[in-house]
């Protein structure tokens, strides 16, 4: 949809490129460090979960790798370029480029239906509306809605919004897909769904997840579990040779 695919050099790299990554917070008088000193490389069409308890590290993790945060050291490269270097206005076309984000709150919008916060992505990189509402339709097909295109999130529960949030997510064909403890607010087997789903559309298009969880059963769904422990890494799980390198 973006056009812009790896070329075959591209391909061969990590997508994404972590280098000595510290964030430290000043509370009051105090230094609060978030993260230690973490490097980390993650390929092209992988699942990776960074798993840890709630104060880990993981979540400001995921936000440095999205450039929702800056590091206070350490570089962060996506696509070989430094997502950490970039200014505002560069980040936000990034993003809307080459990232989609899954949010725990859902976070659609409660003035449109399902059919119209799917193809919000697709509006703002001026996708004629025919293109981008079948596109949308697809997708909300592919995640098993195609009856509720009219309907707004107040009309559906929490695994039916969740699956329009992942629709959307996935519409612009993003390279990476950041999910925030996506199935937080769902039931388990509303969960067990979810995380299929997010695969299937992922493997699809060989798009790389990277999954913030405290929860262990969430993580054996990952290809690679990265457990951070007080804002360092513990261990790395490899549970797919594929992608373990």
């Amino acid at each position: 949809m973006n056009g812009k695919q790896p070329s075959a050099e591209q391909a061969d790299k990590p997508i994404i490129e972590i280098t000595d990554l510290r964030k430290v917070y000043r509370i009051g008088g105090e230094k609060v460090v978030a993260l230690g000193s973490i490097s980390l490389s993650i390929r092209r069409g992988e699942f990776c979960c960074l798993l840890g308890t709630s104060g880990s590290g993981k979540s400001t993790l995921l936000n440095m790798m999205a450039g929702l945060e800056k590091p206070t050291r350490g570089t962060v490269k996506i696509r070989g370029q430094v997502v950490s270097a970039m200014s505002e206005k560069r980040l936000a076309r990034f993003r809307q480029d080459y990232l989609g984000f899954i949010f725990q709150s859902y976070n659609l919008l409660p003035a449109l239906n399902a059919l119209e916060n799917v193809a919000l992505p697709l509006t703002f990189k001026g996708v004629p509306r025919f293109a981008r509402e079948k596109r949308a339709r697809k997708l909300l097909a592919a995640v098993g809605l195609s009856s509720h295109e009219k309907h707004k999130p107040s009309q559906m529960s929490g695994g039916q919004q969740q699956r329009v949030g992942i629709a959307r997510a996935f519409a612009a064909k993003p390279q990476i897909i950041f999910a925030d403890e996506p199935t937080g607010n769902l039931d388990s087997k509303t969960t067990l769904e979810v995380m299929e789903l997010m695969k299937t559309l992922a493997r699809r298009n060989n798009q790389t997840i990277v999954m913030v969880t405290h929860d262990n059963e969430l993580a054996r769904h990952a290809d690679r579990i990265i457990r951070i422990i007080d804002g360092s890494i513990q261990e790395i799980i490899v549970q797919n040779e594929t992608f373990g390198g």
